[in-house]
């Protein structure tokens, strides 16, 4: 069958990935063996300044079948996901859900609250549009509160520490990508901001920002700044005439969901005399008893589209409900850490071999060798949680951040993995069929990698790098 390629920039991409590795293929032709191939590529004078850690593992028989600097500590990038979402499976399990609750602070005296409404955050980080909150208003109708005194409070302590994981860039912060993983989360906590001639409207209504707006007429090209900790979004420059639209994070999720919520009360027929707010941590929320809840997907179809995606906001949720479920001192995060720690340490993995300050791979503070990250993906594999674990991670051509590359090569449909990228680090990690049915699990990082500038050659991402290594241990026909 013919292969088919996407349109537009996906299709162009995929095919100057193909491209680009067939150029360089003819270079290691001569080698006899996967190894010799692999030892080459990495022997290009291209890579004379990165570094490389690889270990690839037999699962028919738990042999190292090849590996290079695989005790090399080296940035992880999103395959530090991996770690978050096997010990999250083993410690809570796939079943495990969280909840989202409404407690009532104060007395309740012939259908009227006196006191304040508090919308319990608890870590479900797939709390989006307005059903979920007419939901709990619904609920807090039947309970029969038909008035609130009170102010309608988003409560995101149940997370105690702050709402950005350990050594995120204060560069990441405003993108969407890294987002804040409070307790209290509302559509992925990121909105969408539209810059037009005419304005700036942001999206959803009720979002907790505030906009600046300098000029969209004045020269120049456009800009947006958000200081770290601000509510307030600085936009300069010119608009055109056609609209920008950014995906940013917002800057105070638990306020947001308790609009949303006070908006919903008020469409139940709840009259609520107060306004929304919000409370962050440190600061104590109001306590009272529970008159609605909602509980979470499962924390399978929450790590799923996670891995799938690479959702940093997701997987940190994660790592922070490990936290809130373990006792120890410190954050949740701290907590999670530790246990982490502790986990690994118990499958012969030291901090010398891994080490993870939070759950996502944004942070430059995780390391991890080669043949730590490809042990996890062995004990994961021979878990009575196996198929639902490699139904997790992205498949080559197919799906999630995998869905474009390795398109039209031995790797489609046969590489599970998950993929890792962050400036000057590009990792994949997962499992793979070798042409002879050899079923090897693998981990491929490279770290400190600049592409350099090829004129004559087609511009392709440095992912490609890491793909090509994959894409040879799919076509092995030797056994390894």
């Amino acid at each position: 069958m013919r292969a088919r390629w996407p349109e537009g920039a996906a299709g162009r991409s995929a095919r100057a990935i193909i491209l680009f590795a067939a150029l360089l293929l003819p270079v290691a032709a001569h080698a006899d063996t996967v190894a010799q191939r692999i030892d080459a590529r990495l022997a290009e004078p291209r890579f004379a300044s990165a570094s490389w850690g690889i270990a690839v593992v037999s699962l028919d028989d738990g042999r190292t079948v090849y590996e290079h600097d695989a005790g090399r500590l080296l940035l992880p990038a999103s395959t530090a996901k991996l770690y978050t979402a096997a010990f999250a499976l083993e410690r809570l399990g796939s079943d495990y859900r969280t909840r989202t609750d409404v407690l009532a602070a104060g007395d309740v005296r012939k259908g009227r609250l006196h006191g304040a409404l508090v919308l319990r955050g608890r870590g479900d980080p797939t709390l989006a549009g307005s059903a979920w909150a007419e939901a709990l208003a619904a609920e807090v109708a039947a309970a029969g509160i038909h008035r609130v005194d009170g102010d309608v409070v988003g409560d995101d302590t149940a997370f105690d520490g702050p709402p950005i994981g350990s050594g995120w860039e204060a560069s990441d912060l405003q993108a969407a990508y890294g987002a804040q993983s409070g307790a209290l989360i509302v559509d992925e906590n990121t909105m969408t901001t539209t810059i037009a001639r005419d304005g700036v409207a942001v999206t959803p209504d009720g979002t907790a920002v505030t906009v600046a707006l300098s000029s969209t007429t004045a020269a120049g090209p456009l800009s947006l700044y958000r200081a770290p900790g601000s509510e307030t979004l600085h936009v300069q420059g010119t608009a055109g005439d056609a609209p920008h639209r950014y995906r940013l994070s917002t800057p105070d999720p638990a306020l947001t969901a308790a609009r949303r919520l006070r908006d919903a009360l008020v469409h139940q027929g709840v009259r609520v005399d107060g306004e929304a707010r919000s409370v962050r941590w440190p600061v104590a929320a109001p306590t009272g008893r529970v008159v609605a809840s909602r509980a979470s997907p499962s924390l399978a179809d929450i790590l799923r589209p996670g891995l799938k995606r690479s959702q940093n906001l997701f997987l940190q949720s994660v790592f922070q409900l490990i936290g809130m479920e373990t006792d120890g001192k410190g954050s949740a995060e701290d907590r999670a850490s530790d246990a982490l720690a502790g986990w690994l340490a118990g499958r012969g993995i030291g901090p010398s071999a891994a080490t993870l300050e939070e759950g996502t791979g944004l942070s430059r503070h995780d390391l991890t060798t080669a043949g730590a990250l490809a042990r996890v993906l062995v004990g994961m594999d021979a878990s009575p949680l196996a198929a639902t674990w490699r139904g997790m991670l992205p498949v080559a051509g197919v799906d999630g951040t995998l869905a474009a590359r390795m398109r039209g090569s031995a790797a489609e449909g046969n590489v599970t993995a998950k993929t890792g990228s962050m400036q000057f680090v590009n990792a994949l990690a997962g499992y793979v069929t070798t042409k002879r049915g050899q079923r090897l699990a693998f981990a491929i990082l490279l770290n400190n990698y600049a592409p350099p500038a090829r004129s004559a050659m087609p511009t392709v991402p440095p992912s490609a790098e890491v793909d090509a290594i994959a894409i040879m241990l799919a076509e092995a026909g030797e056994r390894l």
